[in-house]
């Protein structure tokens, strides 16, 4: 039984195809057409997604939209009924796109699908979940715990924006909702909007720029804009606020009670807008932690499972790991909307069709790694660079490891491209730019020459699972990159009293560790486990360069510059190389050296071409 997924029309549309409960394939649309959160119907990666299954439109069984759009539509009318005559500026700009598109939303659905199968009666075939029961699918179904209590957080789907559910075998129950407009989502993203940085789209910047600041303002904000319970539950006073009526996130009584207005973007950071982050993200974490303590307690589940924007807050996740509330919690990699898509496809097989669940294995999860977008074969891979008049070497793959971990161990940026592409925003060793964590100028490198992108974010480390204890104060896998964790103590460099009495971007070139690229000024750092089991290819470049260096740590980033998709395919990662500071290039096991690649000629400048993040 073939199952797709879709989700769309907001942002980060994706398409997720299952077989018989089992993942096939997953991708974003923006992977396929180059935009930035991409929210268009997702056809490439509805393409992709038969394609790598090997059948065509008309053998799906069901097609499941992860969200009910009258519900949504509901909750914009009473929204806007509730606050009026204030909000008329943004009702009328909603509005008509709702009347025109998204109130009528299986026509559309079914019209963008007969482009794929014009003979296919596919409004027979269409069912439409809730979105938080596919945030929650997304989280519990491809995870490794027969039953686990799930809490899935972001800004708002139909009128939910926290759900607590629990799951057993293929049963997934929602038990609690907090409803719009009281989200936690939203109160970070218009911390988001204040910092100066994109909603829905910089989130992770406020997250990085926390620790240079001190939570002062953190008393503040409890005691104004949100009543936190002891449960977790809360409530905004949404006098603060101006998502629900406006067509910004705060308003002037904000910018009072902080004593400034927005940041302007680009501009400046200042130790405000660190402390800003900072107390923010205590905040958020403080809800996490009591919402977690909470549904231990009314649960008594030993596993959590976490889906929904706010899950990607991996600073917050490893707390929860740290609390020791729950034994084990599984964090589902593309926890935003694009995983929406994936947990609808689930929701359905297990809910609406009531098949039984087998979890195969208390190890592995179903996610394969989030390994599941296109993959090149290697005579595939050389067509496509000798069309471009691409020039490169073709290794074994004993030679290529050992060359490239030679590389890296001189300081070598790499543009690594290999595998099947990573779904979910994360780059986890599929279509990575890898550095070496010991390089304390690898971190002013990358951000600066080959990412071009704001030098306060700090890079995530890719470790052998089997010497995670040696390096990192974490007790569990890691394979998303979605828990921190701190250095261990014997791998630090203390500062002494001078360093210490610097504040923030201050700290940023001081070496704090023996991989000072990944050491972020805390000393934490956003770990990826590596396994053989899931990756080979990256674990067999880790264990070369660690019997070069002795470390087995790399930087790993992903392969795009700021406001770019991940590169998805050969040429997209020959245009990027070509672009930026990139000293080489490795797709598949060939290996592309920049000084010898002919003169880039394309008049193109991806500043021109992605609009920044």
């Amino acid at each position: 039984m073939y199952i797709l997924g879709i989700s769309a029309f907001y942002h980060d549309s994706a398409a997720a195809l299952i077989c018989d409960g089992v993942i096939v394939a997953a991708a974003q649309e923006e992977r396929f057409t180059r935009k930035k959160h991409d929210a268009g119907f997702p056809h490439q990666a509805l393409d992709y997604c038969l394609s790598q299954a090997g059948i065509g439109p008309s053998q799906l069984d069901q097609v499941v939209f992860y969200e009910k759009p009258i519900l949504k539509f509901e909750r914009l009318l009473e929204n806007y009924l509730a606050f009026a005559p204030r909000g008329f500026s943004s009702f009328k700009m909603a509005i008509p796109v709702w009347l025109r598109e998204k109130l009528f939303l299986k026509d559309l659905l079914c019209k963008c699908l007969k482009k794929h199968d014009p003979g296919c009666p596919w409004s027979e075939r269409l069912l439409f979940g809730e979105h938080h029961l596919s945030h929650a699918a997304s989280a519990f179904y491809p995870s490794p715990f027969e039953e686990a209590a799930v809490l899935t957080m972001d800004g708002v789907g139909e009128w939910t924006t926290t759900s607590l559910a629990v799951g057993r075998g293929n049963r997934l129950e929602i038990l609690k909702e907090i409803h719009f407009p009281h989200s936690l989502g939203l109160l970070y993203s218009a911390f988001t909007y204040y910092a100066g940085f994109k909603v829905n789209s910089g989130e992770y910047k406020l997250m990085g720029l926390a620790p240079y600041g001190e939570p002062r303002f953190g008393d503040l904000i409890r005691k104004h804009l949100v009543d936190i319970k002891p449960d977790g539950s809360f409530r905004l006073d949404m006098s603060y606020f101006d998502y629900c009526t406006g067509l910004t996130m705060t308003n002037r009584k904000f910018d009072n009670l902080f004593g400034a207005p927005p940041r302007k973007p680009e501009t400046a950071l200042t130790r405000r807008d660190m402390d800003i982050a900072a107390s923010i993200q205590q905040v958020t974490e403080d809800i996490v932690l009591k919402l977690v303590r909470g549904i231990s307690a009314e649960t008594g589940m030993n596993n959590l499972c976490l889906a929904g924007g706010v899950a990607l807050n991996c600073v917050a996740n490893g707390k929860v790991l740290r609390d020791g509330c729950f034994e084990k919690i599984w964090i589902q990699p593309a926890s935003g909307d694009a995983g929406g898509a994936l947990g609808a496809a689930l929701s359905a097989y297990y809910l609406h069709k009531d098949k039984p669940r087998a979890v195969v294995s208390t190890e592995l999860d179903g996610m394969q790694g989030a390994y599941l977008g296109p993959f090149f074969e290697q005579n595939e891979i050389e067509r496509r660079l000798q069309s471009l008049g691409a020039r490169y070497s073709v290794s074994s793959d004993a030679e290529l490891f050992e060359t490239c971990a030679g590389l890296l161990a001189e300081g070598k940026a790499l543009g690594w491209f290999q595998g099947r592409m990573e779904f979910g925003p994360r780059a986890l060793g599929g279509r990575s730019i890898l550095g070496d964590a010991r390089s304390p100028q690898m971190q002013s490198v990358l951000n600066l020459k080959v990412k071009f992108r704001e030098s306060f974010r700090p890079f995530a480390p890719s470790i052998l699972r089997e010497d995670l204890h040696d390096w990192f104060g974490l007790e569990c896998d890691s394979p998303y990159m979605l828990l921190v964790a701190d250095v261990v103590e014997k791998r630090r460099i203390p500062m002494d009293g001078q360093q210490q009495s610097l504040f923030g971007i201050e700290k940023l070139n001081i070496p704090r560790s023996d991989i000072p690229a990944v050491t972020h000024v805390d000393y934490s750092a956003r770990i990826q486990t590596v396994h053989a089991s899931t990756n080979p290819r990256y674990h067999a470049l880790l264990t070369a360069f660690k019997a070069r260096t002795g470390c087995p740590v790399l930087v790993n980033t992903s392969f795009n510059v700021r406001g770019e998709p991940i590169v998805c395919t050969p040429e997209d990662a020959y245009r990027c190389f070509m672009r930026t500071g990139l000293d080489f290039l490795v797709i598949g096991n060939a290996v592309l050296r920049k000084e010898e690649q002919p003169l880039w000629r394309e008049a193109d400048d991806w500043r021109e071409q992605f609009a920044l993040d």
